[in-house]
Formats: structure tokens, sequence, C-alpha cells
């Protein structure tokens, strides 16, 4: 096996985000900020701001949308060498409500036929691929076309073919699988394929049928994961190991501005520490600390850490 040049490797899509000015309907909202958005591309740029190298493949189109979301991403350092600007295809985007009680924000997404809703296997540069120590996926990328899952499907096995080490967060997407039977069984389909597997406790008792953070977790484990991390929301993360088992508390937060993009934060904090070759509990307390920061913010990445800012904190 040879050895890898960069650290870590990602497939998805990115979307343009507008958010809220103000609470309301978002059909009352009269102005909003322009950010980025997308699961696996918020995981690329909290782990590029760790200090890890990172590459991203995808496809845009060229659109003003499209080259915003690209100079954003390299602007973070990430890799966008196998990004397709595809002057035929279009870019995705989404609207973002404000809320002020804590709760989920409304989302609206517009990315039907999008540009990385077009990616099929033949789109993926195997040397690049497993060139890299190891892969993050979620379950938002194969959830966006049949083409998408074959892709990711594809992008796991080479991996795996390769000894690289597979990171899975599921990000449930219901809206956008047939149904809700098919998205369990493709969803686990893939879990099962990783080493690290980071579900939400909710997401995981739909997935697994079990209740417990403890019987999701020995699920997956059952099923050859090495870590299984349960988000528990403020209550921190439950996580079960080849290290053992335990559970890291949340950290505190002042006041809940956003929830979209906790999950990702903590995505970074276990992927990175991992990378790092810290322990499995120190890993999910960096994820935990970062998805408590995420959840302070308006945007998916404004709380993602840099290198010194965890060094800062002892993380």
């Amino acid at each position: 096996m040879s050895n890898p040049e960069f650290d870590v490797a990602l497939f998805g899509e990115m979307m343009l985000l507008f958010v809220a000015d103000r609470p309301g309907p978002l059909e009352s909202v009269p102005s909003f900020h322009k950010r980025t958005a997308g699961a696996e591309t918020n995981v690329a740029i909290g782990l590029a701001r760790a200090g890890l190298k990172v590459g991203w493949a995808s496809r845009l189109g060229t659109d003003s949308m499209a080259r915003y979301l690209l100079g954003e991403m390299q602007r973070e350092g990430v890799d966008c060498s196998r990004v397709v600007s595809d002057p035929a295809q279009r870019t995705g985007f989404q609207f973002k409500g404000r809320v002020t009680d804590g709760s989920d924000p409304p989302v609206e997404y517009h990315r039907k036929g999008s540009a990385a809703s077009q990616m099929t296997p033949a789109d993926i540069d195997e040397a690049w691929l497993t060139s890299a120590r190891h892969l993050h996926a979620t379950g938002v990328f194969p959830a966006i076309s049949a083409t998408a899952l074959d892709t990711a499907r594809r992008t796991l096995a080479l991996m795996r073919a390769a000894g690289r080490t597979i990171s899975f967060d599921p990000n449930l997407r219901p809206t956008l699988w047939a149904t809700p039977e098919a998205m369990r069984r493709e969803i686990n389909a893939l879990a099962f394929q990783a080493d690290w597997v980071l579900p939400g406790l909710e997401e995981g008792r739909f997935l697994t049928g079990e209740q417990t953070p403890e019987a999701i977790a020995r699920f997956y484990r059952e099923r050859g994961a090495r870590l299984v991390a349960v988000k528990l929301g403020p209550e921190g993360a439950y996580y079960d190991s080849e290290q053992g088992c335990g559970t890291v508390p949340g950290f505190p937060v002042p006041e809940v501005v956003d929830t979209v993009g906790a999950g990702d934060g903590f995505a970074v904090g276990v992927v990175s520490a991992l990378l790092a070759g810290r322990s499995v509990e120190q890993a999910v307390r960096r994820g935990a600390w970062i998805g408590a920061r995420a959840v302070q913010v308006l945007g998916d990445t404004e709380g993602l850490p840099t290198r010194a800012q965890l060094q800062e904190a002892g993380l």
C-alpha cells in the first residue's frame, strides 16, 4: 500500500446558502445573508482549519454562485482540483430562516437536478482518492440522486480495498429518499463499510430500531465499526470503541442561535483528533466542543475553530 499524499478526501454537494436576516416566515423576510452550505463541505472546511490537508470532489455550474462557492473553498485551503465546473449544469442553493427559541430553523432547498447530483462513478479519480489516508462520507450526497448513490458506494469500496479509514455520518434527509425503508437500507449499507460511525440519537433509533445509545452503538459495532459515537445534543455523546465505552458531557452554551451544522462540527472534532493520534475519549470531547460552538453562530461554518483555537482550548 502506497503512502498517502493527503489527509482526508470528501465527495459531496456544496450549495449557496441564503440566511434570513430576521425571524419570521421565509416569504416575509426582506433580505438574506450569503453563506456556504453542504454537509461534506462544512466538514472539509473544519478539517482544513484544524490543519489537515483536505481534498474535495464535486460538480458545480459556472454561474456566480458556483464561482463564490469554489472561491470560498479555495480560500479555506481545500484542494478543489477534482471539482468540475460545467457551464451546462447549475448550482444548488437553499434558504434558511431565523428562529429565536433554539429549535431547528426552517430550510428550503433548491437542489433538484443540480450539477453535483449528476456525478457518477466515472467522476472518481481513483488514484487521487486512494492517495488520501481517510475518507469522510455522509448520508446526504448519496441521497441526491441514484448516480450519486452509486458514486458514494464506489468511493467507500475503493477506500476499504486500499486499507484506508472511513468515517460516516448518516445525516438523514428523508425528503430526498423515495421511502423511509429505502433510506434505512441504503444508509446502513454505507455505514456498515465505515470504521467510525457518527449517528445522532434519533437517527440511530430510526436506523437500528434500538432505543438507547448503548444499543445503537452495539448494533454498528457488531457489524464491523471500530468506533460508534452517538450524538446526544446538549447532553454530549456516548461512544463505544476498541478503546472502551463512555459518555462525554456536553458543553453549556449561553444561547442556541442555529442548530444546523452542529453534527458536522462534531464530525470535524472526532475525525481531526483521531487522525492526529488522540484517544477516542479526547476525540469525542473535541467533537462535542466544536458542536457546541456551531450552535452559537448563524452560518454553518463560522463556529468551526482553527488549529490555534483548538490548542488554546486544550483540545
